[in-house]
């Protein structure tokens, strides 16, 4: 097993290093690279499937890595339940967006070009990394490297300050969440003595609640950063900077996904902090409504997707937050081919019409784009919960979980939030892909993509249909596999039994609410039933506050962004740079320049002058001598 886990992590890794060095010489063909080698990669992670499920697992060191005093940290990887689900999420899913990616970018430069994959691949290998760690540290290793390559492909057109500015606000604000998971891993060290997964969770009961709550609190912060949660959500609009395969993968199978992953098999510590866990499922549903309310109004054909990225990752978190880590992690996979798709989608539209986002300058792209519109129908039936698509199976999960667990009012917002997200989704489909068409030019150059991008929209489409009949699949489906690893105690289905069963009218609620929020949006979008303008403008309070997004990044400016440039520049600069460094170094030249304009004038060339001063100088190191010798 420890031949494929390297083969799995090796093959994009080689990938990324061949177009990294050699791309001046591969250029257009660098796709024959990256794209076999993270098809390698998947199939490697398919056959890790295929034994761990047969029940085979493995916990183990390739080499000592680091070793200072007591801490010994190896390379070395753990493959269980919930890692190879994350592996084999990450690279099937991957392996579409690379070969999707031949159409998208095949009008970059050739240096481009093969930059572009080298990165892919990297972004790849270190979210493998990530997932397969058997220690915090190597953990750390992966998670440093997604949000180092988020930085390259989020600011991969350099060139514009609009795509340089969005890949640095990504890596300044994960820098923040990840300074708390760094505490939070200090702190494990010095009550636990090892950041092994193995030796950390088998001694976690020794860590006091107290203890444990300040921990898990700090590593969760690092999540906030890495899935884009309330505070540190904000990087993840901006993201779509990038090329739109790299959104894609950033929303479906790489970074975003990683500290729900952190805090699903960081479980035991979390299950000994209660309230880290209210947080966790606080902070989650509060997020998802959040971020839902801020794509009813945006008319940013990517942006509205990042939003409802953002909001998704809250059910995710609400998952984990109240116990059912399953349900979670299971959504994650879900979303990772339903987003994967929209992602890809809405590429496609910006494909055929030349870079164009505004989705009020669309409409009617139904008969020019069929394969298009029809994937992005499928994609976002999953995603609105409605059955028997993907969402309904993982949504439903994680609503029922918050309910039987008593956090009722969390299970609203959750609910309503569905609700929402229908509406979202399908008030972008009507305005894009149906009615009549409101700027002729674009309806004009609209085109279907070509088979190299179409292709991987329908295979994803397919599984955006189909992956969530793995939850009734025998032996309990997807929690009864991942549940081997993240058993919490309290399983789902037997508290909603204990429930008497309501977990029937939970999931009919849910379905009422996706149904509604799709009714609505055809109502409003198809038939004009409320009018969306006459509507904005009886709340046009409440729509300009969220068209401009509660004002966040304004508030974020004003008291901390402009705060901290001022007082750089005033006093790092200003001060330190030019008076303290800079005066420094140039005063000392002025008084050497001094001193040195003030003794050439002892160097008179007359032999007289030199012999009394040698005469002078010897008489007084004499009397020296003499007062202190």
């Amino acid at each position: 097993m420890l031949t494929s886990i390297c083969a799995v992590i090796g093959f994009p890794l080689l990938g990324a290093t061949i177009n990294g060095l050699f791309g001046w010489k591969i250029k257009r063909k660098a796709h024959w690279v990256a794209v076999p080698a993270i098809a390698l990669s998947a199939i490697f992670a398919l056959r890790l499937f295929s034994q761990v499920l047969a029940g085979h697992t493995f916990v183990g060191d390739l080499y000592p890595w680091l070793v200072i005093g007591k801490l010994h940290v190896p390379i070395g990887f753990q493959l269980d339940q919930l890692s190879v689900f994350m592996i084999t999420t990450v690279t099937f899913v991957a392996t579409w967006i690379h070969i999707y990616s031949i159409g998208y970018m095949d009008h970059e430069p050739p240096m481009g070009y093969a930059r572009y994959f080298c990165y892919l691949n990297m972004f790849v290998t270190f979210m493998l990394v990530l997932c397969l760690a058997n220690n915090y540290v190597l953990m750390f290793v992966g998670w440093e490297g997604v949000g180092l390559c988020s930085y390259l492909l989020i600011g991969y057109w350099y060139e514009k300050a609009s795509a340089a500015n969005a890949g640095m606000k990504a890596f300044v604000v994960n820098r923040i969440g990840d300074f708390g998971f760094m505490i939070g891993l200090f702190l494990i060290y010095k009550f636990v003595g090892s950041l092994q997964f193995n030796d950390v969770f088998a001694h976690a009961h020794e860590i006091t609640p107290a203890m444990a709550t300040i921990i898990t609190l700090l590593l969760f912060t690092g999540a906030t950063g890495k899935s884009a949660q309330i505070p540190l959500y904000v990087w993840l609009p901006d993201a779509m900077e990038g090329p739109t395969p790299v959104s894609s993968l950033i929303h479906a199978a790489t970074m975003v996904t990683a500290g729900v992953y952190m805090v699903s098999r960081s479980h035991a510590l979390f299950n000994l902090a209660p309230l880290s866990m209210e947080v966790v499922a606080t902070v989650g549903a509060a997020t998802a409504f959040f971020a839902a309310t801020m794509a009813l109004v945006n008319n940013d054909l990517k942006r509205v997707l990042a939003y409802s990225t953002v909001s998704q990752l809250g059910y995710m978190f609400i998952g984990v937050g109240v116990g059912v880590y399953a349900a979670g992690i299971f959504h994650l996979m879900t979303h990772a081919f339903f987003k994967g798709l929209m992602f890809l989608t809405a590429g496609s539209v910006m494909h055929a019409l030349h870079g164009e986002l505004d989705m009020q300058k669309m409409g009617g792209l139904l008969k020019k784009m069929p394969i298009t519109a029809i994937t992005f129908i499928v994609g976002a039936t999953a995603i609105a919960g409605i059955p028997p698509l993907a969402g309904f199976w993982s949504k439903d999960e994680i609503l029922a979980g918050a309910f039987v667990h008593g956090h009722k009012v969390i299970w609203f917002v959750g609910t309503f939030t569905a609700f929402l997200t229908a509406f979202y989704m399908f008030r972008l489909i009507f305005l894009t892909f149906f009615g009549e068409p409101r700027d002729e030019h674009i309806h004009e150059i609209a085109h279907e993509s070509p088979p190299v991008m179409t292709i991987p929209l329908i295979v994803l489409a397919i599984g955006s249909a189909l992956v969530g009949f793995a939850a009734i699949l025998p032996h309990g489906g997807v929690a009864g596999f991942l549940n081997h690893v993240l058993a919490s105690g309290h399983h789902v289905a037997e508290a909603a039994e204990e429930g008497g069963g309501v977990e029937h009218m939970l999931m009919i609620i849910s379905v009422i609410a996706g149904f509604a929020g799709v009714g609505l949006a055809a109502s409003m979008y198809l038939k004009g039933v409320p009018n969306p303008k006459t509507l904005g403008s009886t709340f046009k309070p409440i729509y300009t506050l969220l068209y401009h997004k509660y004002y966040v990044d304004e508030l974020y400016f004003f008291l901390f962004v402009n705060p901290l440039v001022g007082g750089s520049r005033q006093v790092l600069w200003k001060f330190v740079d030019v008076v303290l460094i800079d005066g420094t170094v140039n005063g000392v030249a002025k008084v050497c320049g001094w001193i040195g304009s003030g003794l050439r004038y002892i160097q008179t060339g007359v032999i007289a002058h030199y012999a009394i001063g040698i005469l002078g100088g010897a008489v007084i190191l004499y009397w020296l001598r003499l007062l202190f010798g």
